[in-house]
């Protein structure tokens, strides 16, 4: 796991703008950095040492040196690719995964991604022909940014780095304001920061001659199919069994987050990592702490956990928002903060649960396909006319679900994670030609359209939730402390089982990813296997109410910031509604008070 970063163009003193840029992101790679500069392109790469730590240092050449490579993740089937490439003649110098990858180019071209299982984002330059590869691995678990400004194109894995560019224009993308409260992370292709752009998982991107070219090699596709039960949890177990071993591949040792929940303690029950971490408060409504340490005393294996303190997540906040790089208001991506800090004094690769809900179908919100099944049988047009009546109304409790079945999927729903509606966020946001949230995602449905109504909304929490959410914070947590995380659930094996699952293997009238309980209840010593998701959760709706906390987000909406975007009054009534326990506005709040830190820390 490392950090990489580059830029193309014709220009001088490459070799101090490369450094700047690379030192941005040093955190990523303590164990040493290398450079790979001529007239045209400069690469850089911060090292993590995970694989092959005397050898495989990078920029890394291939043999007939005429393709180097800055690369960031881990390839778990390279001993595989490696004796396929060797077969065909073709020389290896190391024993690192990145070699695989280079080679690997020089063999299938840009058709090299479909051989690699794994999380990575690299860059390949022919020094020849003067063009640059580059990809993203198909699940999103590691990041990769790009920009052109004036002539230089430039990439990084976080977009600090690409600040240090002296090409570099800083501005401030307006119009994604009121969609970023809707989603609570930034949800589109191009970031906050105008003209720089995230590489979308599964994608490959071209550059030469000053053109840029993408193209997609990869998109989750869920086919149900009707399969014995028995059949498809063993199918289950096998995966995860293989996904698990594969996962632990490594020269340097691998611990474990451990929540409470079914999918951490089911990757720890597979893989007894001597090492397990975990997170809680002492409000046990919010506690985690106890059940894990129940799993791992039966296990017999060690559990670190620490209780955060409403004062160290306060006063972390800023540091976290700023490794960010993008405001996330998603209160656990500063959960994992404290569970990645307590990791990384130990070892420097722990595996993660992310996955397990998109893929099995473990969010509540699915629930709603049974237990609203009667609603829907009546007619539309009697549905919608409800929902124009009770639109006012939509976040009161007993209206939403009303709100939000008189209307088609494709119109309310973007992910899990909604925090406004989106007229609501357009009447606090004072900017103009803000993007409509039902326009983002409308692309992704409609390549799902004629699917039913579960996948589709899987889809939609994969891309717009854990892509861009969950897959965001733990990737800029754990590097933050050099730690490198791995999702076992993110993983081919585990994917073909999972998208082929069909309606009732991901929920019944009981409970959600019914199939994945029952594979995970032969290994996990306990009842975890049964117990309703938590998943570092943080008692901040407690804390905003409590007078240093208030006070500081009150601040915050008077500032002179906050008037530049928003209605200052709307705002400060959201904070006063919460305040005084007349409304639940806590999620509101939190949003609008992260966007206006990070726009402090980067803009002021």
């Amino acid at each position: 796991m490392c950090g990489i970063t580059g830029f193309v163009n014709k220009k001088d003193n490459k070799d101090k703008i490369i450094k700047k840029m690379a030192d941005k992101i040093a955190h990523r790679g303590p164990d040493g950095e290398g450079y790979y500069i001529n007239d045209n392109v400069a690469l850089a790469h911060r090292r993590l040492s995970i694989i092959d730590l005397s050898t495989g240092s990078q920029p890394m050449f291939n043999a007939n040196k005429d393709l180097v490579i800055v690369f960031n993740g881990e390839i778990y089937n390279y001993l595989e690719i490696k004796d396929e490439l060797k077969k065909d003649g073709y020389k290896f110098l190391n024993k690192s995964d990145t070699e695989v990858i280079i080679n690997g180019y020089k063999k299938w071209g840009k058709k090299v991604v479909d051989h690699l299982r794994g999380m990575y984002a690299f860059a390949i330059y022919d020094i020849d022909k003067d063009e640059l590869f580059m990809a993203r691995d198909k699940w999103g678990i590691k990041p990769l940014y790009y920009a052109k400004f004036n002539d230089t194109f430039m990439f990084a894995s976080e977009i600090k780095a690409l600040l240090e560019h002296p090409d570099f224009k800083k501005e401030l993308n307006e119009d994604i304001l009121s969609a970023y409260l809707c989603f609570n992370s930034c949800p589109t292709e191009e970031t906050f920061f105008k003209g720089v752009y995230r590489l979308e998982p599964g994608h490959t991107l071209f550059y030469k001659n000053g053109n840029i070219t993408i193209e997609k090699f990869f998109q989750i596709d869920i086919e149900p199919k009707e399969q014995d039960w028995d059949k498809m949890v063993n199918d289950i177990r096998e995966a995860m069994d293989n996904s698990v071993k594969y996962h632990q591949i490594s020269d340097v040792e691998v611990g474990s987050f451990l929540s409470s929940g079914i999918d951490s303690s089911y990757l720890v029950s597979l893989a007894r990592p001597d090492k397990t971490y975990t997170v809680g408060y002492k409000n046990k409504k919010y506690d985690e702490i106890s059940y894990a340490k129940d799993l791992t005393d039966k296990l017999k294996i060690h559990n670190k956990s620490k209780e955060i303190t409403k004062e160290e997540y306060v006063n972390n906040f800023e540091k976290i928002i700023y490794y960010m790089d993008e405001p996330l208001a998603d209160p656990s991506a500063i959960a994992l903060y404290f569970v990645a800090q307590i990791a990384s004094k130990d070892v420097k690769v722990v595996m993660s649960g992310e996955g397990a809900d998109e893929f099995f179908g473990g969010y509540g919100t699915y629930l709603e396909d049974i237990k609203q099944n009667w609603y829907m049988k009546i007619p539309y047009f009697l549905r919608h006319t409800a929902y124009l009546l009770t639109k006012p109304f939509g976040d009161v409790r007993g209206f939403n679900f009303v709100y939000r079945r008189g209307q088609h999927l494709e119109d309310y729903n973007i992910g899990l994670g909604r925090v406004f509606r989106d007229e609501d966020a357009r009447k606090i946001v004072k900017l103009k030609n803000q993007i409509h949230t039902r326009d983002i995602v409308a692309p992704l449905y409609l390549d799902y359209k004629g699917k039913d109504s579960t996948s589709k909304r899987q889809v939609i929490d994969y891309y717009y939730w854990l892509v861009k959410d969950f897959l965001h914070a733990v990737d800029r947590n754990t590097m933050m402390f050099s730690l490198e995380a791995r999702t076992p659930f993110l993983d081919d094996k585990v994917y073909e089982v999972a998208r082929h699952l069909p309606f009732n293997a991901k929920i019944n009238n009981v409970t959600t990813k019914p199939a994945l309980r029952e594979a995970a209840k032969s290994v996990i010593p306990n009842e975890s296997y049964k117990k309703k998701k938590l998943g570092f959760p943080v008692p901040l709706r407690e804390w905003i109410r409590e007078d240093d906390l208030y006070n500081k987000i009150r601040v915050e909406f008077e500032s002179d910031n906050a008037n530049k975007f928003f209605k200052q009054d709307k705002i400060l009534k959201l904070l006063e509604l919460h305040k005084n326990k007349k409304k639940d506005t806590y999620k509101k709040v939190w949003t609008i008070y992260t966007f206006l830190v990070w726009y402090r820390i980067y803009f002021n």
